[in-house]
């Protein structure tokens, strides 16, 4: 696959989860806000709580991996906090971008 067309998928996967995120996630969790109910949501049964678990997991891969990287990637600690809100995959996808445009291989 072309780099640039690489690029494009992440691009692509990465606004489709966000549009998902805010439609699909943002109005149960403000009404009535209760961000803890939100959060603890996805530890309901034990395959909610295993793919959570795995979610907070990458999440904190992908920030100790930004981390290591801060020195040659700039504006790298972005995507932690989009990783956070809306989700890694947002997050994951745009750091993989930022890395390539600033020619970091």
């Amino acid at each position: 696959m072309k780099e640039k067309l690489f690029q494009y998928v992440l691009l692509t996967i990465a606004l489709a989860f966000t549009i998902f995120f805010f439609f699909y996630v943002i109005p149960p969790a403000l009404s009535p806000f209760d961000p803890w109910s939100a959060i603890l949501g996805g530890f309901v049964n034990p395959f909610a709580s295993g793919y959570s678990t795995d979610v907070i997991l990458c999440w904190v891969i992908l920030a100790a991996w930004i981390i290591y990287d801060s020195d040659r990637v700039k504006h790298g600690w972005i995507c932690i906090l989009l990783g956070a809100v809306p989700g890694v995959a947002v997050g994951f996808a745009l750091y993989l971008i930022m890395r390539m445009k600033q020619g970091v291989r």
